[in-house]
């Protein structure tokens, strides 16, 4: 039915009498908006020039309350609030386009060619780097080592990061510039893989990776600009119009301030301070920074690590892998000193999200928030909630913790998941359709640059449980699939939530701002599994278009 909402209309009437500022109507459009738990359908959607959003409803109505607004065709397409991303890296998806990749690589094989193809068109690149490597794929069974990058290239480092970021794989020349020998120790959160001479094999797991990450030459401010240009330009185009960053620099929020103050921001960022060290220290004298330019940005967040992945055996897990008995992955800190971080960061007024994958992980993190006084509850989050043991998923619900989780995570990781951790933890593993049904509010992301910033692959993912071959035929684990409304909630009003945005971003009510997308079929009406299929047609953000995809 179409919006007549009371609170809608005494806006109308309000802004068509002062008539403060000249509206724009799209009109002949198929809209959608939640407003609460319900979703809306609308005709016409009304903006302000300052970017807000007037009304929705039918066109008549519109048109009869504000004569003067510019009318725009919307071509009896689809309308959508924008989505946001609830967890993402911007400057490392930007940095990945101008990087070697290895996604599409069906094999080794294929892997080897790319990086000799790669170091052929860039001869005076000092260092090779990239990644987005998968074993699984590659059906190696195993880790790839330094001699197969040497086999192509031994004269320049390569240094190339597993798919899921928690693994590196280096070639011979890397790990001398590291100064990484079978003498070296494991790190305290990392391991380095040896052989069965004890000689390093050029896989670095999490917090190893930082040995060489430290030796290669830092991204210089053109680099950083190009990178937050792409990523921008790639944001807009799938209709991204607000994104959690799941990790910012001193170099990247100065940046982030630096583009909002110029208007430069084509999707809004909400910050997660990476860590509580030396910039922690430094930024947080200000406090929370909850908005800044518009609401274009604001840096009121801090994201803080447990463990590392599932596909690496970084995870941490209660009880051993079932590939792999020998070990339980790894927990980056001790229980103290990991509440010790987060009470830091909350006792600041900051929200806490740390990135949590195996049960261990999960479990480690809801004791610390558990910890805290009440005082110091904020929505905190825990970023992935992948593996949670059975009895801890109602705890998230009584903490107040909001599991923020990626859709394409689970039919990217449906391939190895189960060999991980068996048939009775996976009962736990991506488990939406639990959380929700206890009422918990799930935000959900992509984790680019890990999987495509694409939300309509999430949102896919989320409601059939396949891939894009529509395999398994029925939907892996079905039974924690989503609805197609649950799943466009935790892409916008839920993600909102899970920034302390609903009030201002999330649903196209009056008064929010007027971020909005075009789409090319009726996501609510069309079979599920043809929704990664969907291309967005217009981005905008604040009553502006910032991407057309006939422009």
């Amino acid at each position: 039915m179409y919006s007549t909402l009371k609170p809608l209309m005494v806006a109308l009437m309000s802004l068509s009498a002062g008539m403060a500022a000249a509206e724009t109507i799209i009109d002949n459009v198929r809209g959608y908006t939640l407003s609460g738990a319900k979703l809306q359908q609308f005709q016409a959607l009304a903006f302000d020039d300052a970017g807000k959003v007037v009304a929705t409803g039918k066109s008549a109505d519109l048109a009869a309350s504000l004569p003067k607004a510019r009318h725009i065709d919307g071509g009896g397409k689809t309308l959508l609030p924008g989505m946001i991303d609830a967890h993402g890296h911007v400057f490392s998806l930007g940095a990945s386009q101008m990087q070697l990749g290895l996604r599409a690589t069906a094999n080794l094989a294929d892997a080897q060619k790319a990086i000799a193809d790669y170091a052929s068109r860039f001869p005076s690149n000092q260092w090779i780097v990239g990644g987005e490597w998968n074993q699984a794929n590659w059906k190696l069974g195993r880790f790839p080592n330094a001699q197969e990058i040497d086999a192509v290239v031994k004269d320049r480092p390569v240094w190339l990061s597993r798919v899921d970021g928690h693994a590196g794989w280096a070639n011979t020349k890397a790990l001398q510039l590291a100064s990484i020998t079978e003498n070296t120790p494991d790190p305290a959160g990392g391991k380095i893989e040896k052989d069965a001479q004890g000689k390093p094999t050029g896989i670095l797991v999490d917090a190893a990776m930082r040995l060489v990450d430290k030796v290669v030459p830092p991204a210089s401010n053109a680099e950083q600009r190009a990178a937050l240009d792409l990523a921008l330009l790639e944001l807009a185009k799938v209709g991204v119009t607000s994104v959690h960053d799941a990790g910012v620099s001193e170099s990247a929020d100065k940046l982030f301030r630096e583009y909002a103050d110029q208007g430069k921001l084509t999707t809004r960022v909400y910050g997660m301070v990476r860590g509580t060290d030396e910039f922690f220290d430094q930024v947080s004298q200000q406090g929370p920074l909850l908005t800044y330019g518009h609401d274009f940005y604001s840096l009121r967040a801090v994201k803080l690590f447990a463990d590392g992945a599932l596909g690496s055996r970084g995870a941490a897990l209660m009880a051993p892998y079932s590939d792999a008995p020998h070990t339980h992955g790894l927990l980056f800190k001790t229980a103290d000193e990991m509440y010790a971080m987060i009470e830091k960061a909350a006792s600041k007024g900051y929200q806490v999200n740390v990135h949590a994958i195996g049960d261990a992980g999960n479990r480690q993190i809801l004791d610390g928030f558990a910890r805290l006084p009440a005082s110091a509850s904020s929505r905190h989050r825990i970023e992935h909630a992948q593996v949670v043991a059975l009895d801890d998923i109602p705890r998230f619900k009584q903490l107040g913790i909001l599991p923020s989780m990626q859709p394409t995570h689970a039919t990217s990781d449906m391939n190895m998941a189960e060999d991980r951790v068996g048939a009775e933890r996976i009962k736990g593993a991506y488990a939406w359709r639990s959380f929700l049904k206890q009422g918990s509010r799930i935000a959900c992301g992509s984790d680019f640059p890990i999987e495509s910033p694409n939300p309509f692959w999430g949102i896919h993912a989320a409601v059939t449980r396949q891939d894009m071959a529509g395999k398994p035929a029925q939907g892996w684990y079905a039974n924690q699939a989503m609805m197609v409304q649950e799943a466009l909630r935790c892409f916008t009003l839920d993600a909102a939530y899970a920034a302390h945005q609903e009030n201002t971003l999330g649903t196209l009510e009056a008064g929010k701002w007027a971020d909005f997308i075009l789409i090319d079929q009726d996501m609510l009406n069309m079979p599920a599994t043809d929704i990664y299929k969907i291309k967005v047609l217009q981005t905008w953000v604040a009553g502006k278009q910032v991407y057309s995809a006939t422009k």
